[in-house]
């Protein structure tokens, strides 16, 4: 099968022929249908986290069902399915209290990612986080997919296998936004576009978007930011409060900067909640002001929206597919695999909402 290949961090992808073995117990071999590129991806090649090279990047994907391996039960061939980058256990602390999330028994969640899933002229090729949909083919966990509605445009909903589950579910998961609540979304990109479509759907009375580039700041319009802040222009944190009248209720980080948590935690007012979604480089450190939690701030993480994946995907899709939640207006560009360098080019620069590389 065709691939992209990233074998030296900081290089461009390079398309090999590579071999996929078929499918063990427990394990499923997808056919790519489409991937979204994102940020997560672009931080394995730009070197802010550290890689097993040679790796298949991609994460955000949706395909159709090839084969399954002994004992699969909850999908079978010529299934569509999106896939889930957060396999799960079933049975360590964190998913039998509802938060497959943070399932912290990787080994049960995928217990093939030992073997070599793939190989190129018999060298192990690693896989970015049991996905690896820069492929024609993906060799995946049963719990590392979910069945979706044969009707949904596959090209499509695969953005909600990351960009739009991480997004929403950062507002109705991990924060729990109220209505009325007074929000700022530090980034207009993929996720920062749904956060800001999650703040509308739950009724935010104010929805701030802040972003370097007056293209993005006008799809946030698009989205339901109900005002925008260049901060290339303006002082963020001073014209966020102004805005705000000092009572933001919650302002969210979507980019992976840490001086942007700062500025998102000096933003919101006593009682407030900064919700960290981006993706900070390993080993990075964000420095808050100690003596402001005598006031009740807040900082909390987000991991994947939250997301129980077999409840949260499916009703997402079914708001899309009902006209209530913005998909294709992410969509920015479509590719073949070949273009997935310039692809990310796009999304360094902050051209893009999402790329998709399409497959067939």
């Amino acid at each position: 099968m065709k691939a992209a290949v990233l074998w030296e961090q900081q290089q461009a992808l390079k398309i090999e022929e590579v071999d996929h073995r078929q499918p063990g117990p427990g394990e499923v071999l997808v056919r790519t249908v489409a991937s979204g590129v994102c940020h997560s991806d672009l931080h394995m090649i730009d070197g802010l986290w550290p890689a097993r090279l040679p790796m298949i990047l991609g994460h955000e994907a949706a395909g159709v069902v090839e084969k399954v391996g002994s004992g699969v039960s909850h999908v079978k061939p010529g299934d569509h399915v999106v896939a889930n980058f957060r396999p799960f256990c079933g049975r360590c602390g964190f998913c039998v209290s509802g938060r497959p999330y943070l399932c912290d028994n990787q080994e049960a969640a995928d217990p093939g990612a030992a073997e070599d899933r793939v190989t190129l002229d018999g060298r192990r090729v690693e896989i970015f986080t049991s996905v690896g949909s820069f492929a024609e083919y993906m060799l995946v966990p049963e719990t590392g997919v979910l069945r979706v509605r044969q009707d949904a445009p596959l090209e499509k909903v695969c953005l909600v296998g990351c960009a739009v589950m991480t997004g929403i579910g950062a507002v109705t998961n991990t924060a729990k936004v109220g209505a009325g609540a007074r929000v700022a979304v530090i980034g207009a990109g993929g996720i920062g576009l749904n956060i800001i479509q999650g703040a509308r759907l739950v009724g935010a009375s104010q929805i701030i978007a802040v972003d370097l580039l007056d293209s993005k700041l006008e799809l946030a319009r698009q989205f339901g930011a109900t005002h925008t802040v260049n901060a290339a222009n303006d002082d963020a944190v001073a014209r966020v409060q102004e805005i705000s009248g000092r009572q933001l209720d919650f302002a969210f980080e979507s980019i992976g900067r840490p001086q942007s948590a700062t500025d998102a935690f000096r933003m919101i007012a006593f009682g407030g909640t900064v919700v960290i979604v981006g993706m900070m480089p390993l080993k990075s450190e964000i420095t808050l002001p100690g003596f402001a939690f005598l006031f009740e701030k807040k900082v909390i993480g987000c991991m994947y929206g939250s997301a129980r994946v077999g409840i949260d995907m499916p009703r997402l899709i079914d708001l899309y597919m009902d006209g209530r939640l913005m998909v294709d207006e992410l969509v920015s560009r479509e590719w073949e695999l070949e273009g997935i360098n310039d692809a990310f080019s796009l999304l360094r620069s902050g051209e893009v909402a999402r790329s998709i590389i399409r497959y067939g």
